[in-house]
């Protein structure tokens, strides 16, 4: 991976991105995500190589810049979150995609996202609690924020907000889950036991597996 063509056609590769130049020198090409407007990827050309911008967890950021002399302190960017890739052809590509990738992750991250994958991490025939998946998602003190996220599911389909309980094991308000029962059936489908509204979690909470 060489060329400007090549880096934007892999940034561009990732989800609900667009490319945009800011700027009045067109040199410099970012590839942003759409809802944080942030951008990932700068593609810009200094001293005869095409260099990329990508932002890197302080813990990676000197392995990065340790494993290959082209991987620099960000250019014109904060040095501790961010570095320089130089295209000079000694990165293999899996690398410089992986370090991109990296970078498109840290940007795209939120509690609301990291919710969402805890959720989709309760295995069938159990459930879990506000809190348990809170303390998943990276934050246990959030519980009142995994309320917020699972009612506003996206993708029940893949984000099965009807596996969270509270901590007393009982199952959301009629409000939820498309109505009375409705968690109730979906729970009793996957293999859990519902008794007057609420779950056992010594039998069927993940902390307990």
């Amino acid at each position: 991976m060489k060329t400007r063509e090549e880096v934007l056609k892999f940034g561009l590769s990732f989800k609900n991105v667009y490319e945009e130049r800011p700027f009045k020198d067109q040199n410099w090409q970012l590839v942003r995500v759409k809802e944080s407007k942030k951008a990932f990827l700068w593609i810009y050309e200094k001293d005869g190589y095409i260099n990329l911008n990508v932002k890197v967890n302080p813990e990676w950021r000197d392995f990065w810049r340790s494993a290959y002399d082209a991987v620099i302190a960000g250019y014109h960017q904060n040095k501790e979150h961010w570095n320089t890739i130089i295209l000079d052809g000694t990165i293999p590509d899996k690398d410089i995609k992986r370090m991109i990738a990296e970078s498109y992750d840290i940007i795209t991250d939120s509690p609301t996202k990291r919710i969402y994958e805890a959720v989709k991490k309760i295995p069938k025939g159990h459930v879990a609690t506000y809190g348990k998946v809170a303390e998943m998602a990276g934050n246990a003190k959030m519980s009142r924020a995994v309320g917020n996220a699972l009612h506003k599911n996206p993708d029940p389909e893949h984000i099965p907000c009807f596996r969270v309980v509270n901590a007393k094991g009982e199952l959301a308000g009629a409000f939820a889950f498309g109505g009375e029962q409705t968690q109730a059936k979906l729970l009793e489908e996957d293999g859990v036991e519902v008794i007057d509204g609420k779950v056992d979690l010594k039998k069927y909470g993940i902390e307990m597996i």
